[in-house]
């Protein structure tokens, strides 16, 4: 009597288990389609979605899956094309070949500026569509996974974190390491070192005798400073800028020419070309003089008591004057280019000015964590 008890409380949790006595599952079978994600991914990652598709349904864990292995071997025994089979007549026809009660298939695709996300399931018996599901989130290509996670929960009724969903969905325009997932890679503050070039007027006093208020330097130096930056808006693609740089140019030279930038500018988060601009202010020492009326010599106020009366007295550079704050606006862009947690900014800029063009490459890097806070 105790045996008969015991086989019967076995079936009765065999049961409840999805499970009859001879070990098979008496949950309802399911293999998983084709996802149609062609204008969003290509080759590998095109074909891993079917599987991350499978991921997801095992968490879920209400049906009985036919797992990647099998659908290949299956497929490929059978002669069973898979591949591009969306309409609900192949999936039926397949979910047969695979004798599965249901066939669930879905697409990933561009829908205006957003990414929306759809999932069918399909009774293959009936051929009709039992259940569907259509979710849009944000263009943020990175969290896929996510995306159909969210999804997939949405069709089977299974419970999501919503600040998950919010971040993939809700436009937030400050930065967020989920919504903006290229931020902490794409982030390039860090030290700068480059070389500047100076054309025109300021050319030849650079290159000009001590004598003649000239410092005797060729007009190309090299220069070194540090950038600091806040990114303070994101939407889509795009980030907006705040860059402070401080640098010091002509060290090579024995010249000290300390300078400060602000700019602003915005940095494509994917493709990491960037634009900026801004006011740019130097420390660099003037002298007020005229230049001769016969032989064109540049003579300071100093030098010369009383000033002629044809003299158009001026202020510009000059080795033998006082210190003084000029100012000037820069224009430069460039691109961070990524290796690993490395990024290495490459930037080119130009300095117009009346006296002479002045232009410059600069470069830098940085290893910023993945998890780093947004600062």
């Amino acid at each position: 009597m105790k045996r008969i008890n015991l086989i019967i409380i076995a079936i009765l949790i065999l049961t409840h288990l999805n499970i009859d006595v001879f070990g098979q599952s008496t949950r309802t079978t399911m293999a998983i389609g084709d996802i149609d994600a062609k204008d969003i991914f290509i080759g590998a990652k095109l074909s891993a979605l079917p599987e991350l598709v499978i991921l997801e349904m095992n968490k879920i864990d209400k049906y009985d899956l036919l797992d990647q292995y099998d659908l290949r071997f299956l497929a490929k025994r059978d002669s069973i094309e898979i591949k591009n089979c969306y309409s609900k007549i192949c999936l039926a026809e397949i979910g047969r070949q695979l004798h599965v009660d249901k066939m669930l298939s879905g697409s990933i695709l561009y829908i205006g500026d957003n990414i929306t996300v759809t999932f069918r399931l399909l009774d293959v018996a009936t051929g009709t569509i039992d259940k569907s599901q259509t979710n849009e989130f944000l263009n943020i290509e990175t969290e896929i996974r996510k995306m159909i996670e969210i999804t997939l929960s949405d069709m089977f009724g299974v419970p999501v974190n919503e600040d998950m969903r919010k971040t993939l969905t809700l436009k937030n325009d400050f930065d967020n390491a989920v919504n903006n997932p290229y931020q902490l890679r794409l982030r390039s503050d860090g030290p700068r070192m480059g070389a500047t070039m100076f054309t025109g007027e300021t050319a030849n006093i650079l290159k000009s005798s001590a004598n003649k208020g000239g410092f005797e330097v060729e007009p190309l130096m090299f220069q070194f400073g540090y950038q600091f930056e806040k990114q303070y808006l994101n939407e889509g693609n795009f980030q907006a800028l705040f860059e402070f740089i401080p640098m010091v140019t002509g060290l090579d030279q024995g010249l000290f020419i300390p300078s400060i930038t602000l700019m602003n500018g915005v940095r494509n988060n994917k493709s990491g070309w960037e634009f900026a601009f801004g006011p740019t202010f130097s420390l660099v020492t003037k002298s007020q003089g005229y230049y001769t009326a016969d032989d064109n010599i540049w003579t300071t106020l100093q030098d010369s008591v009383p000033v002629p009366e044809y003299a158009d007295v001026i202020t510009r550079l000059d080795s033998r004057g006082d210190a003084s704050i000029q100012a000037g606006f820069i224009f430069a862009f460039g691109k961070t280019f990524k290796s690993g947690r490395l990024n290495v900014p490459v930037n080119a800029f130009v300095i117009p000015s009346n006296k002479g063009l002045r232009m410059g490459v600069s470069f830098g890097f940085n290893a910023k964590d993945r998890y780093m806070k947004s600062q």
